[in-house]
């Protein structure tokens, strides 16, 4: 059975361009990226990082 989960994502641009994200939920996660599709993948990809690591300490 999979398990989904939904998170909130803040995009904002980056003052030297491109943008960058963050999750409100998990806080020590966050991206960037020269496209918000690429901003929102990278974020996605640390959100999962820190989730597995959570995980692996409990």
């Amino acid at each position: 059975m999979a398990v989904s989960n939904e998170f909130t994502a803040i995009v904002e641009p980056a003052a030297e361009g491109g943008f960058w994200a963050y999750c409100p939920e998990v806080p020590a996660a966050n991206g960037q990226g020269e496209t918000v599709e690429e901003t929102l993948e990278d974020l996605a990809a640390a959100i999962e990082l820190v989730l597995e690591m959570l995980r692996e300490l409990a």
